[in-house]
């Protein structure tokens, strides 16, 4: 198995994950490297182990199957020595996304994204057809079920709107044609 040499952009909770970075003004014989995933949900901190003179990083099923689902922003740094000696230096930073372990879920576990849900929701209260659930739910600090009619046709479009990006992206991540045109101009 050949082992990445760059993070990844989505990992899956639950599952072994591993990388190697080459660092060379920066090598794991004197430099160790470490990882800060945060976001509103939480933290997770990441510590490289020497591979010669390479860092290889492995979250191990065990430690990933503790990640909580959603896009982390992540940061790697080294650091050299300790207390008052201690050399730190920022080598990169960007976002994760965790995907959730679906074999750890159990029967009914809604796959559905906060957008689809909320679209979903909408939908339904225009229908006539909601769920005391779908009722609740509040956009901007406003429940669904206080909404007048022009305010639940706005949000439904705003909401079709992000969903049908969020299916385009889906299909470029799989290499399918979204549909939509790209013009070009030549000069």
């Amino acid at each position: 198995m050949d082992i990445p040499t760059i993070e990844p952009l989505e990992i899956t909770a639950g599952d072994t994950i591993t990388w190697k970075k080459t660092l060379s003004d920066y090598p794991a014989a004197s430099y160790t490297l470490k990882y800060r995933l945060i976001n509103s949900a939480g933290k997770y901190d990441i510590t490289a182990a020497a591979s010669g003179d390479d860092h290889l990083i492995t979250v191990t099923a065990a430690v990933s199957a503790t990640y909580t689902a959603g896009t982390y922003t992540w940061k790697s740094f080294v650091e050299k020595g300790s207390g008052g000696t201690l050399e730190r230096y920022t080598i990169g930073q960007g976002t994760l996304t965790v995907n959730p372990d679906l074999a750890a879920q159990e029967a009914g576990y809604d796959s559905r994204s906060h957008v689809k849900k909320v679209l979903d929701s909408i939908q339904s209260v225009i229908e006539s057809r909601a769920t005391r659930a779908d009722l609740e739910k509040e956009i901007n600090g406003k429940r669904i079920s206080f909404m007048s009619p022009t305010e639940l046709i706005k949000w439904h479009s705003h909401y079709d709107r992000l969903y049908m990006q969020e299916l385009n992206a889906e299909k470029i991540r799989q290499g399918r044609r979204t549909g939509r045109k790209v013009l070009t101009r030549f000069r």
